[in-house]
């Protein structure tokens, strides 16, 4: 199991930008595959970003063009960029991780069923 802890959150007019952190313990960049995740008041968790071990990117179609999703094996650290926030943007953003490669091959890293290994969560407010 591996520990997240997100961090970055905060509050932000439309059109800006916020940077968020996953800083994970016991990691291996060569086994995991890693994903951010966003749930707004009443609404079901959904996929935003996810990363592959091997660099591979995947975006949910709401957030392409606006989020990039990186990472710092020095520092094992899992970033979104979030550029041109929208007021939909709003959400708690969570980074998860895990390990069946399985899920990878299926193309379902942004189903967030089948991550095991979740942080607590981060809060983003867009503004209008």
């Amino acid at each position: 199991q591996v520990q997240l802890v997100e961090s970055g959150g905060g509050s932000v007019q439309a059109g800006g930008s916020l940077r968020l952190s996953c800083a994970a313990s016991r990691y291996s960049y060569s086994s995991y595959f890693m994903g951010w995740f966003r749930q707004a008041p009443g609404k079901e968790r959904e996929g935003v970003a996810a990363l592959t071990s091997d660099g591979r990117t995947t975006y949910a179609d709401s957030v392409k063009g606006r989020f990039t999703i990186s990472q710092d094996n020095t520092k094992n650290t899992l970033y979104l960029q979030m550029d041109s926030l929208k007021p939909e943007d709003t959400a708690m953003y969570y980074c998860a991780a895990d390990l069946n490669p399985s899920v990878v091959a299926s193309g379902l890293v942004l189903d967030w069923l089948e991550y095991s290994d979740w942080g607590q969560g981060t809060q983003v407010t867009v503004s209008s």
